[in-house]
């Protein structure tokens, strides 16, 4: 089946910088939108950040001007580059992704396990 793999989460200092990684793998016809959320402790989870097919982006209101989402179709991954970073930016974040995986199907959800990210003040 489908399996998305996300990598480059860590404990970093308020104002520091990450960039999450996120891999899909196995039956893929075709990625269409790619999205990062994130569910701190006691909160629901948020989209932070979304990307389309042509390249289109939206934000969260807290992280714009600070995350940036971007993907590489020839990889098959999508990236959030995260600067300035806030304590509050604290939790876990997880890689969402619809891909088509046959030609008779118009797409299914993906999630990843998660990567945690921690900023201290």
């Amino acid at each position: 089946q489908v399996q998305l793999v996300e990598s480059g989460g860590g404990l970093v200092q308020s104002g520091g910088s990450l960039r999450l990684s996120c891999a899909a793998s196995g039956r893929i016809v075709r990625i269409n939108t790619l999205g990062w959320y994130r569910q701190a402790p006691g909160k629901q989870r948020e989209l932070v950040a979304h990307i389309g097919t042509g390249g289109d982006t939206n934000y969260a209101d807290s992280v714009k001007g600070r995350f940036t989402i971007s993907r590489d179709n020839a990889k098959n991954t999508v990236y959030l580059q995260m600067n300035s970073l806030k304590p509050e930016d604290t939790a876990i974040f997880y890689c969402n992704a619809r891909i088509v995986s046959s030609p008779w199907d118009s797409g299914k959800d993906y999630w990843g396990k998660g990567t945690g990210v921690t900023v201290s003040s």
